[in-house]
Order: C-alpha cells, then sequence, then structure tokens
C-alpha cells in the first residue's frame, strides 16, 4: 500500500515494508472557513461565553486597554479592533480613553509598520498615538503579586493600572499550555521577560504540560492564575486554518470561551490511536517554515514509545532562523544540565534577544535526542548540521525508512500526513 506525507504544496508517496503495522495514517481534514469574517466576529459578541457583552462590562469613565497578539500569528486583529472599539464607544467609553498594546511576551518589538500592519488602518487612526508594544524589558513593568503555585506575575503598565482588560487572539494547539488562546495573551503576552522565565523554564517538563491537555495542565493553569490576577475581563479569539483563514470565533470569559474554543479546535485535529506506535513517520507541513517547522516534531513526540524512532520530514529551506538553535543543540551539556543553566540565568550572549519560548527549545531538543531516535530527511540542512542536532540525517524518505527498518524489522507505525497542525490522541 502506498502512503503518503504533504510537502511544499504537493505530497511524497513512499511504500512501508511488510513487517511494519500501520496503526493510522489519517491526515487532518480540510475545514472551510467562514466567508464573513464581520459578521462572524458580530455573532459572538452579541452571545459570549460566560460574560456580559462588552456593551454592559464597559462604563463611562473607564480606561481601557485592549491586547493583541504579534504579527507571528495570523490572527485577523485588524478585523476584530472596529468591532470591539465601537461597542466600547457604545457603552460611554470614547476612542480617547482605549489604549492597545501588542502582546509580544519576549518576541522583538514590532516597527510603527508591524503594529499598523496588525492592529490596521483605521484602529491606527483612532487611537492615534496609543497603540503600544509590550516592552518584557522596560523597568516600568509593574509586579501585581504571585500566582497560587508561586510565579511570579508582572505586568505591563497599562495592563495593571486600566479599568478593562480586553483580548484578541487565537486559540490552536500548543504543545505545553494544551492551546494557545484564553489567558496566555497575558502571560507570556505582556509579562516582563523576568516574569515568563519564572513560569517557562519552571513548567517546560512537567509531564502534564502537554498538548491538548488543559485540566491538571500545571503550565496552564499558572497561565490562567496570571489572567485572573491580571483582571483579564473579555476574551476573543479565532481558530484558524492552515490559509489562515477564520473557521470559527468564540468570546467572552477568557478561561470559559477559551475552553469551548480549544474544545472545537481538538474536535479538528485530534488524530485517535489505540497505542504508542514504535515509528511516526511525519512532516512538518503546513508549518514548514523556519522555528514553526518544529512543531511537528513536538506532536510527534507526544505520540511515540519512548526509545522509538521519529522520521521528521522537512525540508528547512528557511533554516537561518533555527541554526542558533541547532548550535545550541551540539553543546555537550545533557538536557537537565542546559535547564539549570537557563532557571540560573546563564543565558548566551548571543541567545539573549531571541523569545523565551525559542530559547527552552534547546532543552526539550536535547531532552528527545537523548530519549529517541529521531531521523531527519532534510533538503536544505546539510548532515554535519543535522549531526550537531544529535539526529540522524538522510536525504530522503525511502532511505530513512530503509534505515529505520534494519534496527526495527517489526514496528507498530503512524503516519501523520500533515504533523504541524496533528493532535495524536492515545487511548
Amino acid at each position: 500500500m502506498d502512503y503518503y506525507l504533504n510537502y511544499e504544496g504537493g505530497r511524497i508517496n513512499f511504500s512501508l515494508p511488510s513487517g511494519w503495522n500501520v496503526l493510522t495514517c489519517q491526515d487532518c481534514s480540510a475545514v472551510s472557513e467562514v466567508q464573513d469574517v464581520d459578521r462572524e466576529i458580530e455573532r459572538v459578541l452579541d452571545s459570549p461565553i460566560g460574560s456580559l457583552r462588552l456593551e454592559e462590562l464597559g462604563k463611562p469613565g473607564m480606561d481601557v486597554v485592549v491586547l493583541f497578539d504579534d504579527i507571528q500569528r495570523p490572527t485577523p486583529s485588524h478585523l476584530a479592533f472596529p468591532h470591539i472599539l465601537n461597542r466600547l464607544n457604545r457603552a460611554g467609553v470614547p476612542d480617547e480613553r482605549i489604549s492597545a498594546v501588542c502582546a509580544l511576551g519576549t518576541h522583538p518589538l514590532h516597527t510603527r509598520e508591524q503594529l499598523e500592519k496588525k492592529a490596521g488602518k483605521e484602529t491606527f487612526r483612532r487611537l492615534e498615538g496609543r497603540v503600544y508594544n509590550h516592552d518584557p524589558r522596560s523597568n516600568e513593568n509593574i509586579l501585581i503579586g504571585r500566582t497560587s503555585k508561586g510565579t511570579l506575575v508582572e505586568v505591563n503598565k497599562l495592563v495593571a493600572q486600566s479599568d478593562l482588560i480586553i483580548g484578541i487572539g487565537e486559540c490552536m494547539p500548543h504543545p505545553y499550555a494544551g492551546f494557545g488562546g484564553g489567558c496566555k495573551i497575558v502571560m507570556p503576552g505582556v509579562a516582563s521577560y523576568r516574569a515568563v522565565a519564572d513560569h517557562h523554564y519552571t513548567w517546560m517538563r512537567h509531564r502534564n504540560c502537554k498538548l491538548n491537555l488543559l485540566e491538571g495542565n500545571p503550565f496552564y493553569e499558572d497561565i490562567v492564575d496570571a489572567g485572573r490576577l491580571s483582571r483579564l475581563s473579555f476574551k476573543l479569539d479565532f481558530v484558524m486554518n492552515e490559509r489562515h483563514g477564520v473557521i470559527k470565533a468564540f468570546a467572552g470569559d477568557p478561561v470559559e470561551a477559551h475552553k469551548k474554543a480549544s474544545e472545537f479546535a481538538s474536535s479538528l485535529y485530534l488524530i485517535p490511536l489505540a497505542k504508542r506506535p514504535d515509528v511516526v513517520i511525519t512532516s512538518a507541513a503546513p508549518l514548514e517554515i523556519g522555528v514553526n517547522a518544529m512543531k511537528s516534531l513536538l506532536n510527534a513526540s507526544f505520540a511515540v514509545r519512548t526509545g522509538g524512532t521519529i522520521i521528521w520530514v522537512a525540508s528547512q529551506k528557511n533554516s537561518g532562523p533555527i541554526m542558533p538553535l541547532v548550535e545550541q543543540m551540539a553543546t555537550k551539556e545533557t538536557a537537565n544540565e542546559y535547564h539549570h543553566r537557563l532557571i540560573r540565568g546563564d543565558i548566551p550572549d548571543h541567545l539573549k534577544n531571541f523569545g523565551i519560548s525559542f530559547i527552552m527549545m534547546v532543552v526539550i531538543f536535547k531532552e528527545l535526542s537523548e530519549k529517541l531516535s529521531v531521523v531527519h530527511v532534510t533538503e536544505a540542512l546539510t548532515k554535519e548540521q543535522v549531526d550537531m542536532m544529535n539526529f540522524i540525517y538522510a536525504s530522503n524518505l525511502d532511505d530513512a525508512v530503509s534505515a529505520t527498518f534494519k534496527s526495527m524489522p517489526k514496528a507498530d507505525v503512524a503516519i501523520f500526513p500533515s504533523g504541524g497542525s496533528v493532535i495524536p490522541g492515545i487511548a
């Protein structure tokens, strides 16, 4: 039987040895997008989940801040903003009392042009001079407390001082928080660098901090605590497809609406598995560019058994952004030693301008290489570069399958044609 992986806008077809038993080769279903995004936004703002409408939350005299995610995400903030501003106006809050903050987390600051592209021209005109970058290293970030787990909560000054905090974001599967969206617009979105480090480096290796899990996930639960402490009152989250089209929107209480959005996203991308396979064959599609390609490897790691093999197909044609990660993976430190280095704040100088989520990948991928065999099928990376990652190089998928078969003539196999969006579900 022939199988396939989605790859660079096309497909790679391949076959498997007769001794291998395929548990699944199911692809994620193509999901159509809504035809009228403005109407979808109005629909969810009219009937929010677990919350009053914005027209009832806003009051005359209030100072309001609207948080929106950064340009690395496809969230159509430029479409959402006018609806939110208009409803706040109807509540008696004029544009002059509303500010907007791009919730960058620890990502690089945006240019004015990037902020305008993300928030939209109408928003820039109506909130002239009041659309800001969040700066995680600013001395003006305000310490407002600690979560119930003891994590520092230090947030943007506008968030700490405003009367009403609203967020715009996207709900998608997340390898540690279960799903993105919800209160992540606060932590890490508008939290200080040291607060994000405290949170991420504490929980990044807990076994319950994983894809498709909210309840009992301390990474997620700490984020919710931070959101509540910060008084995040209302959230609009979009579920998007691989073409960056809106599938559905959810709005209301940041926790309750997010749970509904997460359940919906899970229904789209969950691939059930009766057992953990010995081998996972996965493509980076549809997230094949730069650091995003790494997500498919993380997704596969949640499925494969300890000591198993992942055959990871990613062209890495835009490999520049990941080279600092590759170089750090080549150091002699174990995952545990590198993790302790991060907790001490001993960050290599050339990594200090990278986001914390990028830096923590060094630990995660070191740990993967210690627990699993990863065969990396790539066009653009050299064998020497793949060796630096402590992975096994293969120039094509057939060679990767043949090499794995020699060491594992009998195996249960899972094939993820679109590994960047899949949620492996173990029964």
